[in-house]
């Protein structure tokens, strides 16, 4: 099983790995940097480095139970030593990004009781899908925007930590997360915490603090059903 390094440090941009198979373009790692797309949030891309060549990462996915990197010209690659390097500008997209989400999460259901039922993470964007959300005013808009925008000003630090699917289950407001969607084969639950804001059970990358988001704003509210909406968002 591949180790996966991204759980225990979002800001490490490189390792030192052994490829442990290659079938054409498949590359199986015994540890990793590269996050594989999932939970709305979209895979790293990289770079393998072996014998002074450089090979294109340019997808990452989980199959099968285990992660699989996806190299251009990967069948070149040898059994042993490589460097794994991160699409790094890619990443911090991402983690702003996803990051900017639980912030958001988190202020509509404080001030609606709706919860995230979906979303999707890009590098320079992300949406969020709500149930139970009413059609906001442009006031109402705005005191969303004002208010995650202030988290997000105030810098708060972000932790982790892992407990028992028991644990997380009845932990106070952690409706939020769903954790009644996990297969029943999950026994542990890695927590994302923003300090006094939020808790999420996530296995995603973020940034240190909210102030690395930088800013807020909501380009587009759709909605995806009676009292469903869709809120179309990026960092600034």
């Amino acid at each position: 099983m591949t180790k996966e390094l991204f759980l225990e440090d979002c800001y490490l941009q490189e390792c030192e790995a052994a490829v442990l198979e290659a079938v054409e373009d498949k590359i199986i790692l015994d540890q990793t940097v590269l996050y594989p797309a999932g939970g709305g949030q979209e895979q790293d891309t990289g770079f393998l480095e072996q014998d002074g060549r450089t090979f294109e990462v340019y997808s990452v996915k989980r199959e099968g139970g285990r992660i699989v990197h996806y190299v251009r010209n990967g069948a070149d690659l040898n059994q042993g030593p490589v460097r794994v390097r991160v699409n790094w500008e890619r990443r911090l997209g991402l983690m702003r990004h996803h990051t900017l989400l639980h912030v958001l999460g988190a202020v509509v259901y404080q001030k609606y009781g709706a919860l995230c039922t979906g979303n999707q993470i890009y590098p320079d964007r992300a949406r969020i899908d709500f149930n139970q959300l009413q059609d906001l005013t442009t006031e109402q808009r705005d005191d969303i925007v004002k208010e995650a925008n202030r988290i997000i000003a105030a810098d708060v630090p972000i932790s982790y930590r892992t407990v028992s699917r028991e644990e997380a289950e009845n932990i106070p407001g952690m409706i939020k997360t769903v954790i009644s969607l996990l297969p029943p084969s999950v026994r542990t639950v890695r927590l994302v915490a923003i300090e006094s804001v939020d808790e999420q059970a996530c296995g995603g990358t973020h940034v240190r603090s909210t102030g690395e988001i930088g800013g807020m704003e909501i380009t587009d509210i759709k909605s995806k059903g009676k009292n469903n909406k869709r809120l179309e968002v990026r960092a600034v």
